[in-house]
């Protein structure tokens, strides 16, 4: 394990330069204790390592030292394998590339293990988009992405949701994200990190002009904190419903997962009749309709009020459209 972690330390090193001793144990999962023997067993063992001083130190690798230990494991391998998900790649135009990479890689691997990435790529297969969604056309996303990778700004006509309907924006890209199929942008403008989605620009044009990353930027965590903030902020209201026990297992194949997650806490044990209070966050009342509407007789709303006589109103409608059968 500890011969494991070396290895870990070392090419941690190569690959990102100078690291502090507390991001090299965030990045290994260990103290920094252990940081600090590990890398008196690499300066023991002759590895050229060693410390810089003060605000900006460090532990660094001497100026072209590089290893060629970086053999895998068979783990690492399958996992390579898995990492490889071809739509999204060609997507960004790096499809041919990654497929050479990847014949690349496994000719460079010993034969056990890249027969055993061909078997995992025969069992296992990455499918990104939900169901029931045509992929959304991403006409920009190429140039996009090579906008990201020269940190170059970039001039985006922009279709949204509220009016102006189009606008238009000068943005520093700082990284691109793939969410359940679909490609969102992350850029900073006027002094703030924003989201938007790649499908909604209309029209891109790259300017020579750098694009200043923000100290620290961790593309990750800032899209993190994103999802976070969006699901807390767009359910802005609830409802108090009455709904079945199963209606409540159905909920999260139809509703969004922050619903689905809220109603299951919230939900009170069933009745005889196998019905059960709960309350669901909703973004407006006509969200909760058009949402609660999936649970068809299973739900019954008992507030707010306007809701609930939205659900009487179109109740009323359906009774019309729908007149009980003569017998």
């Amino acid at each position: 394990m500890r011969a494991s972690r070396l290895v870990s330390l070392l090419l941690l090193l190569q690959t990102r330069g100078r690291m502090t001793a507390q991001e090299l144990a965030d990045a290994l999962e260990v103290s920094v204790r252990t940081v600090y023997r590990d890398v008196e067993a690499l300066g023991a063992s002759g590895v050229p390592v060693y410390a810089e001083r003060g605000p900006a130190g460090g532990y660094r690798l001497l100026d072209g030292y590089r290893t060629r230990l970086t053999g895998m494991t068979s783990v690492e391998a399958q996992a390579l394998v898995l990492a490889g998900v071809p739509g999204p790649a060609a997507e960004l135009g790096l499809g041919s590339a990654l497929a050479a990479a990847e014949l690349k890689v496994r000719a460079a691997l010993p034969a056990e293990l890249a027969d055993r990435g061909d078997r995992i790529r025969h069992r296992f297969h990455l499918d990104a988009p939900t169901w029931f969604r045509e992929p959304e056309p991403t006409p920009h996303l190429a140039a996009l992405a090579d906008a990201v990778w020269a940190d170059r700004r970039v001039r985006v006509r922009y279709r949204r949701w509220r009016a102006p309907r189009e606008v238009t924006r000068d943005l520093a890209p700082l990284g691109l994200v793939l969410k359940a199929g679909r490609w969102y942008l992350v850029a900073a403008v006027d002094g703030d990190v924003r989201t938007y989605r790649v499908g909604a620009i209309l029209d891109l044009s790259v300017l020579d002009e750098p694009a200043e990353r923000p100290d620290g930027f961790d593309l990750a965590r800032c899209w993190q904190e994103h999802a976070d903030r969006y699901e807390r902020g767009v359910y802005r209201a609830e409802a108090t419903v009455r709904m079945t026990a199963a209606a409540l297992e159905y909920m999260p194949f139809v509703f969004p997962s922050a619903m689905s997650r809220a109603a299951r806490a919230a939900a009170g044990e069933p009745d005889a009749d196998g019905w059960l209070l709960t309350t669901v966050p909703i973004e407006s009342i006509k969200h909760g309709h058009t949402e609660l509407l999936k649970l068809g007789a299973e739900v019954e709303v008992l507030a707010p009020a306007e809701l609930r006589e939205r659900f009487t109103a179109t109740a009323q409608r359906l009774a019309t459209l729908y007149p009980a059968a003569e017998v």
